[in-house]
């Protein structure tokens, strides 16, 4: 055993499951305590508010001690007397703000979509704070405006140009001062209602003709940074043109489609980037991976045992566990030798899994 890690934050199973492969043993406070969570951790703490997090940190903390401590979304900026392993809070905190991380892209020269004024539209509006993309929308005129408004009373956003193509990511590892790119990541968005730019899903590698803007914009970006260990830079790719979006300054959700493509394991990249070791350039994905998360389509209860199916499925909930429309429900995922080969198993298995939410 390498040592005692705990992850902390909102969902950690991905993370749990890559430091339980290289060798870690693994403890983590997370919100849903999902059953494959169990199968890579050694103890666990549920929380159910963002608010309840540092509780459950100090209660696992009391029963156990610890050589790292890894936080993930919703942990980034917690004080703790335990070793970090990522980035400093004092580093880290304007990545948390929309507007800051604007900012810093400008600072940079990386394009980014510039800021709208009042009364410009339309405009893509984001909650300065937050994570997935849950609350941003598209706004076209001054009634959209103020129906957001009431929506999310008191929470302060930005306003910005629309940037037209496909949602990416670059994967990278950063020491504080160089950075490597790990992987590029075509990202799923929800694509409808409330959460119509809300994450679910992800592909990798992602092969598109800007693919060495996307590296050569991410590796700059992560290296001026500040960060440490692995971290994401999001985009917008057009056919000829690549904006800037946000900076993830922790473990992405696309851990699983970049480890499976690979065959690398992000969590020993990260431990070594915190080390201030950067690894060589990765040999070519030797696969392509897919994943997509399923969400209740009704007000449900799910009885049905997920588990014998975990050979493609993830974040398994325990059987008896109810689920609101619209709630994430479960990863699935494909591989295979080509994008069309991957996509066609990951609708198997989502058609397959589908027979079990009925």
């Amino acid at each position: 055993m390498k040592g005692r890690v705990l992850v902390a934050g909102f969902a950690t199973r991905h993370v749990a499951q890559s430091a339980c492969n290289a060798g870690y043993e693994v403890c983590a406070v997370d919100h849903f305590c999902d059953q494959d969570l169990a199968w890579y951790t050694k103890d666990r703490e549920k929380f159910d508010e963002l608010e309840d997090l540092p509780d459950a940190i100090d209660r696992i903390s009391r029963r156990h001690s610890f050589d790292l401590f890894v936080p993930t979304s919703g942990a980034e900026d917690l004080p703790t007397t335990l070793l970090l392993c990522g980035t400093p809070r004092d580093r880290i905190q304007r990545f948390l703000d929309k507007l800051d991380t604007q900012h810093f892209f400008e600072s940079c020269n990386v394009p980014v979509p510039g800021l709208r004024g009042p009364g410009e539209f339309p405009a893509m509006v984001k909650p300065r704070r937050g994570a997935g993309g849950w609350r941003n929308a598209v706004i076209r005129d001054e009634h959209g405006m103020s129906a957001w408004e009431m929506l999310y009373p008191d929470v302060p956003f930005i306003r910005q140009e629309l940037a037209f193509g496909v949602p990416a990511s670059v994967c990278c590892v950063t020491d504080g001062t160089r950075a490597r790119a790990i992987a590029v990541n075509e990202q799923y968005l929800r694509g409808s209602g409330e959460s119509a730019f809300g994450f679910c899903g992800s592909v990798t590698p992602f092969e598109h003709p800007q693919q060495a803007r996307m590296i050569a914009y991410a590796e700059q970006v992560a290296a001026a940074s500040g960060c440490r260990g692995t971290i994401g830079i999001d985009f917008v790719v057009g056919d000829d043109a690549v904006w800037a979006i946000e900076v993830n300054p922790r473990f992405q959700g696309t851990v699983d489609t970049v480890e499976m493509a690979s065959g690398c394991n992000l969590f020993d990249l990260h431990v070594g980037a915190c080390r201030g070791v950067l690894p060589a350039p990765l040999a070519r994905p030797h696969q392509v991976a897919a994943r997509s998360i399923l969400f209740a389509d009704r007000d449900m209860t799910l009885d049905t045992d997920l588990s014998p199916l975990k050979n493609y499925c993830a974040d398994i909930p325990w059987p008896g566990t109810f689920f609101e429309e619209g709630q994430a429900l479960v990863s699935v995922y494909g591989c295979g030798q080509t994008r069309e080969a991957a996509l066609a198993l990951l609708d198997k298995h989502i058609t397959t899994v589908r027979q079990y939410m009925r």
